[in-house]
């Protein structure tokens, strides 16, 4: 069983043209539709209430927002796309997040 945090971020398109959504570090990039949402996971192992890549030390994700794009930094050690709902938007899972956190 995972014994670290999860934190989501639910990052949506308001607009009329799709949005480029850019996952760093990793420098990922998925497409999120007009009127779409989309959720961002990440997990961080620490036990001291910290999340490893922040600049901050307490905060689970950074955003930068363009006109065209969204960037999310996930601070924690790995993450995945899912919907709403919690179905995966991509199988792949960078860093190797644990399986049985994955439903939102």
């Amino acid at each position: 069983m995972f014994a670290g945090r999860t934190a989501r971020l639910v990052v949506g398109n308001d607009g009329e043209v799709p949005l480029d959504l850019v996952l760093e570090p990793w420098g990922d990039v998925h497409r999120i539709l007009p009127e779409d949402r989309c959720v961002v996971v990440t997990h961080s192992s620490s036990g001291d209430d910290s999340w490893p890549g922040t600049r901050l030390g307490d905060e689970p994700f950074e955003v930068e927002h363009r006109s065209d794009s969204v960037t999310v930094w996930a601070n924690g050690h790995c993450f995945h796309l899912s919907d709403r709902k919690g179905n995966d938007i991509d199988p792949y899972v960078y860093g190797g997040c644990p399986a049985e956190n994955r439903a939102t």
